[in-house]
C-alpha cells in the first residue's frame, strides 16, 4: 500500500509538473495574499519571504529543500540569500526541470531524486525547508528523525504544513477531509501529531502561525483555471487519479471555508 502510494505520487508529479509550471509558475505552492491584489506569482513569493523572516534564515545558510518541486524556492534562496541549497524530490521530471531552471547560476543549487520518507541525502544543514510536502509522507516519524540528524546544532526545520483541525467530528472528517486526502494523495496530520514528532526528536518550537485566511484564495484561482479545457484533456489522458486531483480543488476550498482544513507555518530548532 505504501509503495503503491509513493508510485502514484511520483507518477502524478512526473506527468503534471511541466503543465503546472506553465499554468502556475516556478513556485508550486500556496500564495500568501497580504493585500489580496497580488498576482499568484507575487503571492507565492510572499510565502517564501514570510517563512524566511519567521525562521530568521541567515544569508549563506546550508539549506535542504525537501520536496523542491521544479526548483523555484531553491533558486530563490540561492539568488536572494546566497544560500547553498540541495533540493530533493521524488519526481525525476521535477529534478530535471529544477536542474534546468538553475543553469547558468554562479551559486547553483544541487538537485537529486530522493524519497522524503527515507531521506538518503548526506551532509550537514543549517535548515531543512519543507513546504507542503509532509502530508504526502506515510512515515513522518522517519522523516523527522532523519531531518533532525542532518541538522547542525541550532539548525531549524522550516515548514508550511497542511493540517486537519484537531476537533473534527467523524462526520466532518468524512465530508471535508477524506475528499482532500483521496484527491491530493495525502494523509493529513493534526497539530497534535506534529507535537509528538517534535517531542520525540527533542525539537524546540520557535514559531507557529495559522495563516489559513491568507492563503485560502489560492483555490479560487485554481478553480478558475479548471475552466481551461486543456486541463481536463490532460487529466483524462492520464487516468482517474489525475481527474480526482482536479475534482479535489473544490474540496480544498470547502475545507478552508469550513475550518476543517488548516494551513500553518512552523519553525522548530535542534538544541
Amino acid at each position: 500500500m505504501q509503495h503503491n502510494l509513493i508510485e502514484k505520487i511520483r507518477e502524478h508529479y512526473d506527468v503534471a509538473s511541466p503543465y503546472y509550471a506553465t499554468l502556475w509558475g516556478r513556485h508550486l505552492h500556496h500564495g500568501y495574499y497580504e493585500t489580496g491584489r497580488e498576482s499568484k506569482e507575487e503571492a507565492a513569493e510572499n510565502l517564501i519571504k514570510l517563512l524566511v523572516r519567521r525562521a530568521r534564515l541567515a544569508r549563506g545558510s546550508r539549506v535542504l529543500d525537501v520536496g523542491c518541486g521544479v526548483g523555484g524556492t531553491s533558486v530563490w534562496l540561492a539568488e536572494n540569500l546566497d544560500c547553498r541549497v540541495t533540493g530533493v524530490s521524488l519526481s525525476p521530471v521535477q529534478i530535471q526541470m529544477a536542474t534546468e531552471a538553475a543553469e547558468g547560476m554562479t551559486n547553483r543549487p544541487a538537485f537529486q531524486v530522493d524519497d522524503a520518507n527515507r531521506l538518503s541525502v548526506r551532509g550537514s544543514f543549517d535548515t531543512v525547508w519543507a513546504v507542503e510536502v509532509l502530508s504526502h509522507l506515510s512515515r513522518r516519524d522517519d522523516f523527522f528523525r532523519k531531518a533532525t540528524g542532518l541538522l547542525v546544532k541550532g539548525g531549524k526545520i522550516c515548514e508550511a504544513a497542511w493540517l486537519k483541525d484537531e476537533r473534527l467530528s467523524a462526520q466532518d472528517e468524512e465530508k471535508y477531509i477524506r475528499p482532500i486526502e483521496e484527491g491530493m494523495l495525502v494523509s493529513l496530520p493534526d497539530l497534535a501529531e506534529y507535537k509528538r514528532h517534535w517531542d520525540d526528536n527533542n525539537l524546540r518550537l520557535l514559531y507557529y502561525e495559522d495563516i489559513s485566511a491568507r492563503v485560502a484564495a489560492t483555490w479560487d484561482i485554481c478553480l478558475s483555471m479548471m475552466k481551461d479545457k486543456a486541463v481536463w484533456q490532460l487529466a483524462t489522458q492520464h487516468g482517474k487519479e489525475f481527474v480526482a486531483f482536479l475534482k479535489s480543488f473544490k474540496a480544498m476550498r470547502d475545507g478552508f471555508k469550513s475550518g476543517t482544513f488548516r494551513y500553518a507555518l512552523m519553525v522548530t530548532e535542534k538544541p
